[in-house]
């Protein structure tokens, strides 16, 4: 079955559930308690006596994330960064590969850790994976590379590659888009999609660019490497609907969508049987029989 088309009344692409997506990744997640169990605030040194309830999104000004002149970090929003290490652990992901450097680093790195400690010997044995328990981010921008790099515990170091990769205007079968240039070369599990800002990319198409206040990120780099993904790859995009939407409208293979908007996240997840027998350890191992169910494999 094909990627279907999206249908913006059920914010899903048609034809495919979105429901077990919704139970397979957060259900009986409880924000308050994974914090407790994995103090992650303490990484990013977040003190929780001021911050308020870490199950809550943060407010923030209408033009904040519109700012081409913001040189400070975006606040802490420990909601999504649960959410995101809570995936990592749940689904036992083994590579990541994050647009957009950040808090979400240290977090992701600090859950490949942990995914590292409790199966390492697994995957070494029983999968084909070139890069396990590696992240490997990219941005376009030196600054906040070493904003993050300096923010890494150095325990977590060793596991995370930062990639500088220039941000380009470019198109998609004639649509106006980004790409970064000089991508790192893997097969990642998981993608996290927090990058790039709109302001960056160099030239244009036909006097066209991301780079005006009322417009938006439009990143394409996903839609290149596509069809190397293996099934049960998931993608998370945080916030950024229309560049979701532009995704959801030109992925090609099977994907299930669900786009959560309480907490205004996105989530792709490649439904498709196995390819071969390494593939299928690995699903079997991260995902369980639920996958298939949920896949209607």
């Amino acid at each position: 079955m094909s990627v279907g088309r999206l249908d913006p009344e059920v914010s899903r692409i048609v034809g495919v559930g979105v429901h077990g997506l919704e139970k397979a990744l957060f259900g009986g997640f409880d924000p308050a308690t994974h914090l407790s169990d994995y103090p992650i605030h303490e990484l990013l040194g977040v003190d929780l006596s001021s911050y308020g309830d870490p199950g809550a999104k943060q407010a923030v000004g209408n033009w904040t994330n519109v700012d081409p002149g913001n040189e400070v970090p975006f606040v802490v929003e420990l909601d999504d960064l649960l959410r995101l290490h809570h995936i990592v652990l749940s689904r036992r992901v083994t590579t990541v590969l994050e647009f957009g450097v950040g808090k979400s680093t240290t977090v992701l790195a600090h859950a490949l850790a942990i995914n590292e400690e409790r199966d390492a010997g697994v995957v070494a044995a029983d999968m084909r994976r070139s890069n396990p328990f590696e992240l490997h981010s990219v941005d376009n921008d030196t600054s906040w590379i070493e904003t993050a790099s300096q923010a890494l515990p150095a325990f977590l170091r060793d596991r995370c590659h930062l990639h500088h990769c220039p941000l380009e205007i470019g198109e998609f079968a004639g649509r106006l888009c980004t790409y970064y240039r000089n991508l790192p070369n893997l097969a990642p599990d998981l993608i996290y999609l927090d990058g790039p800002d709109q302001f960056s990319a160099e030239g244009d198409l036909r006097g066209l660019s991301t780079a005006h206040p009322d417009r938006m990120p439009m990143a394409a780099d996903i839609l290149v490497f596509e069809h190397f993904l293996t099934p049960g790859t998931l993608i998370v995009v945080d916030g950024r609907t229309a560049n979701a939407r532009f995704l959801a409208t030109n992925l090609q293979r099977r994907w299930s969508y669900w786009h959560a908007v309480e907490f205004d996240q996105h989530f792709f997840e490649l439904v498709e049987t196995p390819l071969g027998p390494y593939n299928a350890r690995q699903i079997e191992h991260c995902l369980g029989d639920d996958f298939s169910v949920r896949s209607n494999i």
